[in-house]
């Protein structure tokens, strides 16, 4: 008799660059460095650019603002501007951390 077996899909995990948890990239919320310096929210994760990923919580997005682990982890400064649209979709989140 033949067994069938079907192929285990692959999902790509990621760490939040705030907390250290990994999950599976698609539950996670990329941002990407774009050519001029700032940082943009990746919506569909494939912008060219050095990315990092935060968990939809908006306590990541405060610990990971505050203590500039995005700016290390992006190799950039972020102007007042651009933090504050940053800190402004953190705020707007509904995740809750688990």
């Amino acid at each position: 008799m033949k067994r069938s077996t079907s192929p285990i899909k692959h999902i790509p995990r990621r760490t939040c660059v705030a907390c250290h948890q990994v999950s599976a990239k698609r539950g996670l919320i990329r941002l990407v460095r774009i050519a001029d310096g700032s940082v943009e929210v990746d919506t569909t994760g494939k912008k060219a650019g050095r990315g990092a990923y935060l968990c939809p919580a908006a306590d990541c997005w405060e610990a990971g603002l505050k203590d500039k682990r995005l700016e290390h982890t992006l190799r950039t400064k972020l102007s007042e501007d651009n933090r504050h649209q940053l800190i402004e979709y953190g705020q707007s989140l509904t995740g809750i951390k688990q």
